[in-house]
């Protein structure tokens, strides 16, 4: 039988809030084969998580301009449109976790995040500041799936891991999690994640 949860951690991005650099880029962008090409050659997933690791957005940019001076207006719309990538909220899931927080359960939040970014989400965003605590990546210079960032958050709320049940859209994200000792659920949509939380006994 798998031990009682005391302790619920959700992931942000695609869980409780959308993602998409696509939503302002094509507008920056019309051509869906140039925005590609973009994508995958200069703002590429790889570029941007080294800011969720802690990167500074004046180095990153200084990095990509240097390879591709041409395209300096588009690298600087990444960070400067930013706001437009996190849409809206995926409110059923945001109910999920305010129902749990107003039950007396302990939720805390854990983020690949750049740390500015973070801020401005919570800004625009005001219920990610109602759970107790949160690690965000580029505040503490690791990222998911390592193991140490799974370490240092259950370390810095005094969770205890095998008790604590970790929701994330990234299935490595959520193997991270489970080589770290904690329980995990895939997120795919809410209907599982419902369903998923009461087979822990949370819902």
């Amino acid at each position: 039988m798998t031990q009682t949860i005391r302790h619920i951690v959700f992931d942000i991005g695609k869980v409780l809030i959308h993602y998409d650099p696509d939503i302002p880029y094509s507008r920056i962008i019309p051509n869906k084969e140039e925005r590609q090409w973009f994508f995958e050659n200069v703002c590429t997933h790889e570029w941007n998580l080294e800011q969720d690791r802690g990167r500074t957005w004046q180095d990153a940019e200084a990095l990509l301009i240097a390879e591709h001076p041409e395209k300096e207006a588009h690298i600087r719309a990444f960070r400067e449109n930013w706001h437009e990538m996190v849409s809206h909220a995926y409110d059923e899931s945001v109910a999920i976790m305010l129902g749990l927080i107003e039950d007396g359960r302990d939720v805390t939040m854990l983020t690949n995040f750049a740390s500015d970014t973070f801020r401005q989400a919570q800004e625009m965003y005001p219920f990610l500041k109602r759970p107790r605590g949160v690690t965000v990546s580029g505040d503490v210079g690791l990222i998911k799936p390592d193991v140490a960032i799974y370490e240092t958050h259950h370390k810095a709320f005094n969770l205890e891991p095998s008790a604590t049940l970790f929701i994330d859209d990234s299935y490595p994200n959520v193997e991270g999690a489970r080589k770290a000792g904690w329980q995990a659920v895939h997120f795919t949509g809410i209907e599982k994640l419902r369903e998923d939380l009461k087979a822990h006994g949370v819902l």
